[in-house]
């Protein structure tokens, strides 16, 4: 089913989100809704969305770009690679389906090693790089109570609003 997303000022997504015990038919219904939920996200087109984002205090996310998709339950990251610089208004805005339409030019690792149980419940790690990087920290940090905006503040990096016309307007956060 598709849900609501929560939007940033929602007291709710500053929660730490509680571990994922058994998969059962609750865990499936959660982990349906945020397929669903993302994959109907056009504008702006999301790539990956938390258990937080609607309504649901548990720590699972899924992501969703095509290079992969993927349920992450229980994730945690047990290395991170160098920083991987992103130019102040470069090709590397990073955003949130919480906060449509804003972005930021977030410096985070390259990669990442990540530990999680799929969808089905094996247990799993896996080194992943880039652009899913990048995802896949966004998402942990939503697990944690910790928005993208959090992450500009601490860089001193700016907010910027994706305009009409296509161009970047400077916001303040």
């Amino acid at each position: 089913m598709v849900r609501k997303i929560l939007e940033a000022k929602d007291p709710f997504l500053r929660q730490v989100a509680k571990p994922v015990g058994a998969i059962d038919k609750k865990i499936k219904d959660v982990v349906k809704d945020l397929k669903d939920t993302l994959n109907v996200q056009k504008d702006p087109e999301g790539v990956g969305l938390a258990a937080p984002q609607i309504g649901k205090s548990l720590r699972i996310f899924y992501i969703s770009h095509k290079e992969a998709s993927e349920i992450f339950i229980n994730p945690e990251i047990t290395s991170r690679g160098p920083i991987r610089k992103s130019p102040e208004k470069g090709k590397i805005m990073e955003g949130c389906l919480s906060l449509p339409n804003y972005y930021g030019p977030l410096e985070r690792s390259g990669s990442v090693t990540v530990n999680y149980r799929s969808e089905e419940g094996a247990q799993k790690t896996k080194t992943i790089k880039g652009f899913l990087a990048q995802i896949i920290q966004h998402e942990v940090d939503h697990l944690n109570g910790v928005l993208f905006v959090d992450r500009l503040l601490e860089q001193k990096k700016k907010l910027y609003k994706l305009a009409s016309d296509d161009e970047w307007e400077e916001v303040d956060i």
